[in-house]
């Protein structure tokens, strides 16, 4: 999986590709404005970081096909981006007081951080990290790990390499919507996807927290309970208080929340906005992915 800044220093490949439970988002990262959409029957997909995700792989196999003949340059390679739902994978940001130089030793230590917190064995895992340096040089070091299951990603992987694409590069659906958030004191990023709700903490430009919780029904309750102990812990822990809530997927519910919202705990609540347009539960990712693209 690609880190934060592999995504923000690599030129992205022709094609980006989202992933979801309701469809694939896809387009040439060279023309982001021209994005398309093709649905999935209920059931094709069912993210999860525990078991196989493609419940019925011919199904996807056809749409994927399918985008591909609408591509053209039929038996050419093209390398793409793919980018998978955020409950398939697992994101985290473990603090520690010295980080080890030696790719080999940082990987084994978060293997160790990491082994009692994720649902699958992390010796048949992909880990990509990427550490941070708040400036402060008595600090700890902030590491983003990103992990997820080796079958996992095949499975995801597998039609698209049969209809031609290369999938080099492989993320998660709110770490490429990061790329959206502008820098700017404390910023909480809530998307709700399905009933999936990811939720992301920056301090500027700093990755501060992240949270991917399977709700019971998505109601306004089930959005609060998780990003009321998120505001805690900005308070408790980064001894600030969060600026902004952005929003994305929630729709009617930000709409008839967003009072409540402001009220209790004292942010501005904002939608997550693209340069390419408005994004939604379905291509946040896609459109995160392609604002690295030249303006």
């Amino acid at each position: 999986m690609s880190s934060l800044k592999r995504l923000l220093t690599d030129p992205p490949p022709a094609w980006a590709f989202e992933v979801s439970e309701s469809g694939i988002a896809f387009g040439r990262t060279s023309s982001p404005e021209k994005a398309g959409f093709r649905p999935l029957a209920a059931g094709v997909i069912a993210a999860s970081p525990l078991r196989d995700n493609i419940q019925q792989p011919d199904a996807l196999a056809r749409e994927v096909a399918a985008i591909a003949a609408e591509a053209g340059q039929p038996g050419r390679r093209r390398k793409a981006a793919l980018i998978l739902p955020d409950y398939a994978a697992r994101v985290a940001v473990v603090d520690f007081d010295a980080f080890p130089a030696d790719a080999e030793e940082q990987r084994a230590l978060i293997r160790f951080r990491m082994r009692k917190a994720v649902p699958f064995d992390l010796d048949s895992a992909i880990i990509s990290h990427y550490a941070q340096r708040s400036g402060d040089a008595k600090a700890k070091i902030d590491v983003v790990v990103a992990l997820v299951a080796l079958e996992i990603v095949a499975r995801y992987e597998a039609p698209f390499r049969a209809a031609g694409f290369e999938p080099g590069e492989v993320t998660t659906s709110t770490l490429a919507a990061l790329n959206m958030v502008k820098p700017d004191e404390v910023t909480i990023l809530a998307k709700l996807s399905g009933k999936v709700l990811s939720v992301a903490v920056l301090r500027g430009s700093v990755f501060r927290m992240a949270r991917c919780v399977e709700l019971e029904d998505g109601s306004a309750q089930d959005v609060a309970a998780v990003i009321h102990p998120t505001v805690a812990f900005i308070e408790d822990e980064m001894k600030a208080r969060p600026k902004r809530l952005l929003v994305c997927g929630l729709g009617a519910l930000a709409d008839e929340e967003s009072e409540a919202w402001r009220a209790e705990w004292g942010v501005e609540v904002e939608p997550l906005r693209s340069r390419f347009g408005m994004p939604t539960a379905l291509n946040a990712g896609l459109l995160g992915y392609t604002e690295m693209a030249p303006a």
